[in-house]
């Protein structure tokens, strides 16, 4: 019997291991050359693995949620379509499931043969490990009743039990009072990719903080973060504290601009198949800025500033679940304005659909994130690490101002937008952090309005 080996692939640089999010096919499975088999969740991307060889899927060597290293096999498919699945090995789930019943019963030894009811007063299952430390812990099943459970239908997991015992104090109430931050430090120089800086305590910035416990009150409503929200909770706290934020403003008169928009935008969707955004337009006037300020295209690494040779641009997206994705626009200073109108409709289409590749989100030197969307004026953007600074536009508006011209001054009315330059203060002083969003709105005050396409 013929059997090939499914390995994790490599899917980008720095990406080592991947989360098993979902099992497309099940043992016995038919399934095809490059027909998805399964979902994998890296801390960059989530993505389908298709298949490398048509067969009938006899083992899975990882289950949902369990973590594999890039090379490690995690499936076995046999080409023979009639071939019996293999025997599978013990599972760790099997055996975690063993070591419960185990620490169960010696817990209920110790406690003279006293045991809690498998499930909790609301008819939820309760493991034999949680009912064991809670026997330990003398904690009684209303209190089991009152935790908010993460497990498979709000099942209480060991996490959340001691979770609880942790914040507990005596007649079953929780601490409230607000932890000091604990020091934190980071290593020096980080890695000379750029990446960035590697901070000492443990492998989650995050857990090294201590943050206020918040008791619900009747009614509250408790929504346990998803993965990739808390990747970008993590990402946010690592940036404020590693950097020193700046943020500079300016405001731009967009006129010319959103009138030559409105007038190509037919021919341009025609002759493209494509809609054409103000976004390109904005890009394309960051490019140029950096041309002229190359320092602003910078990492740290250290002590030693990496200057970058090729312009990536990341655009901050946001997804229907709410959550932010940056895909990286690559040597968006070799485009022209339709290659990077076509290059940012088919990343954001692609992030809407979760279609994103690990390398569609790597290697940006500098982000834009546009505020104005969601109808802000201004924001104060958090730098997107391991870069120095980023820059968010706000919402474009009519506003009346005073137009000089031969003539005399006059009252018109212009669409106008603001311009928030956040940048490292480590290596961006106030000057290039100011001069180049002032460059930048500059390119966008003297866009020519008789441009062709």
């Amino acid at each position: 019997m013929a059997q090939i080996e499914i390995r994790l692939p490599k899917m980008g640089e720095s990406v080592t291991e991947a989360t098993i999010t979902n099992w497309l096919k099940e043992v016995g499975d038919t399934v095809a050359m490059d027909e998805p088999l399964v979902e994998v969740a890296t801390d960059k991307v989530d993505n389908e693995l298709p298949s490398e060889a048509a067969g009938v899927l006899v083992q899975k060597l990882f289950e949902k949620d369990q973590v594999a290293q890039v090379g490690d096999v995690i499936a076995i498919i046999s080409t023979d379509g009639d071939a019996a699945p293999a025997a599978p090995k013990a599972e760790p789930a099997a055996v975690a499931a063993v070591a419960e019943t185990v620490v169960a019963a010696q817990a209920v030894a110790s406690n003279g043969g006293a045991t809690l009811d498998k499930n909790s007063g609301n008819g939820k299952f309760i493991s034999p490990l949680v009912r064991s430390i809670a026997q330990k812990e003398s904690i009684s099943m209303a209190e089991i009743d009152s935790i908010s459970g993460t497990g498979t239908g709000g099942r209480v997991t060991k996490k959340d039990i001691l979770s609880y015992i942790d914040n507990r104090v005596a007649g079953g109430s929780v601490a409230v009072a607000a932890q000091p931050a604990a020091a934190v430090t980071t290593s020096a120089p980080a890695a000379s990719n750029g990446a960035a800086p590697v901070v000492s305590g443990g492998s989650s910035f995050l857990s090294n903080i201590k943050e206020p416990v918040v008791i619900p009150n009747p009614g509250d409503e408790i929504i346990e973060m998803d993965r990739m929200r808390k990747l970008i909770a993590e990402h946010m706290v690592m940036s404020k504290h590693v950097s020193p934020h700046v943020t500079s403003f300016v405001e731009a008169d967009v006129t010319n601009i959103v009138n030559w928009r409105n007038k190509m935008k037919k021919e341009f969707e025609k002759r493209e198949g494509e809609n054409l955004t103000f976004t390109p337009i904005f890009m394309e006037a960051i490019v140029r800025a950096i041309k002229d300020f190359p320092m602003i295209n910078v990492s740290l690494s250290g002590n030693q500033i990496i200057k970058r040779k090729d312009i990536n641009l990341g655009m901050a997206t946001a997804l229907p679940s709410g959550n932010l994705i940056v895909p990286v626009i690559k040597q968006a200073d070799r485009m022209n304005l339709t290659g990077l109108a076509k290059s940012v409709n088919e990343l954001a289409r692609n992030a809407r659909d979760n279609k994103l590749k690990p390398e569609d989100i790597q290697g940006g030197t500098y982000t834009v994130t546009n505020v104005g969307t969601f109808g802000n004026v201004m924001g104060t953007p958090i730098i997107n690490q391991p870069q120095v600074a980023i820059l968010a536009l706000g919402a474009i508006r009519k506003m009346p101002a005073v137009i000089e011209t031969p003539e005399g001054d006059f009252i018109g009315i212009r669409h106008k937008m603001f311009l928030s330059h956040s940048y490292d203060h480590r290596v961006v002083d106030g000057s290039l952090g100011g001069q180049f969003v002032r460059r930048v709105a500059d390119y966008l005050e003297q866009f020519d309005i008789n441009r062709e396409l």
